[in-house]
């Protein structure tokens, strides 16, 4: 005798089914209010508008910027650094005119809205353009207004982090922050210091902090990514950081990690950009979990979705998936974001609110 043939589910009993499903899918994290603060300017262009820009402005892209896309990237040793940094700077040199940098803004302020993102703080090193577009004051000026114009296009809040570069002398680093403070209020909201731990300390750079500090200005320095706990603390200590960029080598030292939550220091960590960079072998191996069951503050970022290939939603899938993060945790997550962000008040409350209905409250 044949077997009968399984019949089709009613109707109704689809209905049924899909409702069942529902109350067990858990909600997409790109619908999760959150802010974004860590997300380098060159870094955060598209890569369809990267190739598109090279080609109109005449810029050769290596087969890793094209064929090979995301690069294969460790840079962990100088060698490794240097490849990423080229890249890096290859990438930028395909911004050429002004409206380069206001398409790369808006583009940047439509994907962090699609990623749940409402305020976003992007931070721009004005020194790797100001040869190009007038110096230091109009360049700032000039991504001042491409993120106005940005913002109002997308309703993405965007503040501008303006970041010295470890690699020059500190008194380069004075010169921008004096000219950081006279933006306070105005659109820049922290003073930074990137690019590679190994040659230059934070310690070097304390005098441009104190300016920015004194200026009302967040300090937010890179930190504990590429060298190990004392690369933290001195941008502790030595940088009064009310943030610090990755910070995750801090786990190494406890009693570094109860300074951090004692003193509520937000650390900006990048699980795909630790991974691709070789600070960590997978998604796995980031600190996250450590850190968060220690009590710090924790805003995840993108850092380079250029060259790391995922943006922030991602982030947060990595931590849901690869530690184990509750929907009560990753809103608690997104909560931390938007404490530790220069937000006014009414985004805060908005985005707070708005992660209070994501998470059923």
């Amino acid at each position: 005798m044949s077997p009968r043939p399984a019949q089709e589910p009613s109707a109704p009993d689809r209905q049924k089914g899909a409702l069942a499903a529902s109350r067990t899918a858990r909600p997409d994290v790109a619908l999760l209010p959150k802010a974004h603060l860590h997300l380098h300017f060159t870094g955060s262009m598209r890569h369809s508008t990267l190739v598109e820009l090279a080609a109109l402005r005449g810029v050769h892209l290596p087969d890793a910027l094209v064929e090979d896309w995301p690069p294969r990237l460790h840079a962990t040793d100088e060698r490794g650094w240097f490849r990423f940094q080229r890249l890096y700077d290859i990438a930028r040199s395909v911004l050429q005119e002004p409206d380069d940098l206001r398409r790369l803004l808006r583009e940047t302020a439509e994907d962090e809205a699609a990623e749940g993102s409402g305020w976003l703080e992007i931070q721009v090193d004005p020194g790797g353009y100001a040869a190009r577009f007038g110096g230091l004051t109009p360049t700032v000026e000039l991504v001042l207004d491409a993120a106005r114009e940005a913002s109002e296009a997308t309703g993405v809040g965007i503040g501008l982090v303006l970041a010295a570069n470890r690699t020059r002398h500190p008194l380069d680093a004075k010169t921008l922050a004096r000219l950081a403070v006279q933006y306070t209020g105005r659109g820049v909201v922290g003073f930074g210091l990137s690019n590679d731990e190994r040659r230059g300390r934070a310690y070097d750079f304390e005098g441009a902090f104190r300016i920015a500090k004194r200026g009302g200005l967040l300090s937010d320095p890179h930190g504990g990514e590429l060298l190990g706990p004392a690369s933290v603390r001195e941008c502790l200590e030595t940088l009064d950081a009310d943030r610090i960029g990755h910070g995750i080598r801090a786990v190494e030292d406890p009693r570094l990690v109860e300074r951090i939550v004692e003193r509520g220091v937000t650390l900006e960590v990048c699980p795909s950009s630790n991974v691709s960079l070789g600070v960590a072998a997978t998604a796995a191996d980031v600190p996250v979990r450590r850190l968060y069951e220690a009590g710090a503050s924790i805003a995840l970022g993108a850092d380079d979705p250029l060259l790391f290939g995922s943006r922030l939603a991602r982030q947060y899938d990595l931590v849901r998936t690869e530690h184990g993060f509750t929907d009560a945790e990753l809103a608690d997550l997104a909560r931390q974001s938007i404490r530790a962000s220069a937000a006014p008040g009414d985004i805060r409350a908005r985005l707070l609110s708005g992660v209070d209905s994501w998470a059923g409250l």
